[in-house]
């Protein structure tokens, strides 16, 4: 079995593609159960999917890779050449350093940000839960969160960082001096939202609201900022009260449109509105973005301040990555053990066989009064050249997979026989 990740992300593509691959947790279960129908029980697979990655991490056969590939583009609407194009595809240590890079934050735009770490771990439970998990993706998404760990506490990685809500806040200043002289209006009622109302509480705005599909989790988000809630039906008439919208839903389909944006411009006789959408697949029609004096904005565009400070944490990247290169060699090494103990398992019961053949031997040169010594030399020199002859053939194969299996198992078997004989001594 190979472990293999197939993705695509903030870095090799863009929103309007990163969007059609953006799946709700009630797909993501679904796509789970899809896969491992496809490629059989023994296969492993989880998804992560964020508004900035959707990856698929699995253990399957060296000859699926092809066919994994066109199911994760069949899956966003498009063929394995878009995956070539704007995704990856990375296997054995290579996708093994991906995830523990992944859950260290250093793939992510926020360099060293946690929230990635929570979003794959819940990735992980529901792969888990569902029963998809196996001994080989357990070891590396745990190895994942171990490494994480690490960096988080022996490294700076984290510090100086800037993240989304507080960037949020930055550009909306950019459009409104005084954000406590302006209204605003949260779509949504997750983690993100959250971390936005927390910093342009700080900002003390004359108003802020929620709207929210789920009326009662947006009354109790908006009750711990002393703001108000309402439905997701009544945005179209209360848009024009805001002056600053925040959108980051799961919703599949825009939640406000080209039309009610331009009836609420009317309604404030064109004073500007700021409108940030954070959701992927998008909230806000992306044609609202040409209306004057709407100054709308996406998560790609927060990029570029959120990269800001970036520089003071580059001495700690380089830490980082030496604790994943150490994590990364631990889990090859064990991925390595892992397919070879039948190997192993197997060259005991055959030494055990070609011990047991000797020892009859010399048992028979013993009852017919041969030289003790001689009998010893015959048999340490039979058992001997047993012992070596498939190993020293396999050794000489073209196959170069096949020579390092045999190098190792003979590796393995002496030292395991070191071991023996120390103890014996």
């Amino acid at each position: 079995m190979s472990v293999l990740t197939v993705g695509l992300n903030h870095q090799t593509a863009p929103l309007q593609i990163r969007e059609k691959f953006a799946w709700a947790s009630e797909q993501i279960k679904d796509h789970l159960g899809d896969f491992r129908s496809r490629f059989g029980e023994k296969t492993e697979v989880a998804v992560l999917s964020t508004c900035n990655r959707t990856e698929i991490y699995c253990s399957v056969q060296a000859q699926q890779v092809e066919h994994t590939k066109n199911w994760f583009a069949n899956l966003g609407g498009a063929n394995a050449h878009l995956i070539e194009e704007h995704g990856y595809t990375l296997s054995h240590d290579d996708a093994a350093r991906h995830a523990f890079r992944v859950a260290s934050g250093l793939d992510s735009m926020v360099l060293g940000e946690p929230q990635i770490l929570g979003q794959l771990k819940n990735a992980v439970q529901t792969a888990r839960d569902a029963g998809y998990l196996g001994t080989t993706l357990n070891q590396l998404f745990e190895r994942s969160f171990s490494i994480a760990k690490r960096v988080r506490s022996s490294t700076e990685i984290g510090s100086h960082s800037i993240s989304m809500a507080a960037a949020a806040v930055r550009l909306a200043s950019q459009l409104f001096e005084d954000l406590s002289d302006t209204k605003i209006l949260f779509v949504g009622a997750g983690e993100m939202i959250e971390l936005c109302m927390t910093h342009f509480a700080a900002k003390h705005p004359q108003k802020m609201s929620v709207s929210n599909r789920n009326l009662q989790k947006g009354h109790e988000l908006a009750t711990r900022f002393n703001a108000s809630a309402f439905a997701l039906s009544e945005i179209p008439e209360k848009l024009h009260e805001y002056d600053v919208v925040i959108s980051c839903t799961a919703s599949t389909l825009p939640l406000i449109g080209l039309g009610a944006v331009e009836s609420a411009l009317k309604k404030r006789k064109n004073a500007p509105m700021f409108m940030l959408d954070l959701a992927v697949p998008r909230d806000i029609e992306p044609e609202v973005k040409a209306l004057r004096n709407v100054y709308l904005y996406t998560v790609d565009d927060l990029s570029k301040i959120v990269q800001s400070g970036k520089e003071n944490r580059l001495a700690a990247v380089s830490k980082a990555e030496e604790i994943i290169d150490e994590g990364v060699h631990g889990f090859i090494s064990w991925l390595k053990t892992r397919h070879d103990v039948p190997l192993i398992q197997r060259l005991h019961q055959k030494t055990d066989q070609w011990r047991e053949i000797e020892i009859n031997k010399a048992k028979k040169m013993i009852a017919r009064g041969d030289d003790i010594q001689q009998i010893l030399e015959i048999m340490t020199k039979g058992l001997t050249q047993k012992l070596i002859h498939g190993a020293i053939a396999e050794l000489h194969s073209k196959d170069a997979d096949v020579r390092d299996k045999a190098q190792y198992a003979i590796e393995h078997f002496y030292l395991e026989g070191c071991k023996r004989h120390l103890l014996d001594s």
